[in-house]
């Protein structure tokens, strides 16, 4: 009967290191492969002009600049 006793004294615990564990395998899955990956582009930021006017072709037109 003592397993029993200490399952139950211990359970959060334990669900509290596997979950530790997890993260931490996540965190470092992600930080290879963002150094597979290299830097990353930076995207440019354009403002809109406030002169012409939002057409329906410049919201969907995926080839826009």
């Amino acid at each position: 009967m003592g397993i029993h006793y200490d399952y139950k004294s211990t359970k959060s615990a334990k669900l509290m290191e596997k979950q530790a564990k997890r993260e931490r395998k996540l965190a470092e899955k992600k930080a290879k492969r963002l150094a597979k990956e290299g830097p990353k582009k930076e995207e440019k930021a354009s403002a809109l002009d406030s002169s012409k006017p939002i057409t329906l072709d410049f919201l969907t037109n995926p080839d826009k600049e």
